[in-house]
């Protein structure tokens, strides 16, 4: 993942960006996707997503499954920081955890369960 958000962006834009962000849009949250650099499944069409708080990562799930033109066959894993996330949780529960220093949730996509 060499072409990362965090690598084309100084902390002090991403972390600017952020906060007006959470300013103006006080019950979303910012997140990052990105493919995970193993990953055989075609990069999603954006990367920035500005979702409710209160979705469940099974329906984040869904949207990204969506935006990368899966098939119901298809398997797709997210993990955040290295960890799978469990479907159930909201984004804001998941955001408040896990949230990165400059304000943005990362959100890691792959096709294969490579973290355990």
């Amino acid at each position: 993942m060499e072409n990362t958000f965090r690598n084309k962006n100084s902390f002090d834009k991403r972390s600017q960006e952020a906060k007006n962000i959470l300013q103006k849009y006080t019950d979303r949250i910012p997140i990052i996707v990105e493919k995970h650099n193993s990953c055989i499944l075609p990069e999603v069409d954006k990367c920035k997503y500005l979702v409710p708080k209160d979705m469940t990562m099974s329906q984040f799930i869904f949207v990204i499954r969506k935006r990368v033109k899966l098939n119901p066959t298809q398997a797709l894993f997210i993990t955040v920081n290295h960890s799978l996330v469990t479907a159930s949780q909201t984004v804001g529960d998941i955001y408040e955890n896990q949230k990165d220093e400059d304000g943005f949730l990362y959100v890691v996509y792959t096709s294969e369960n490579t973290f355990g």
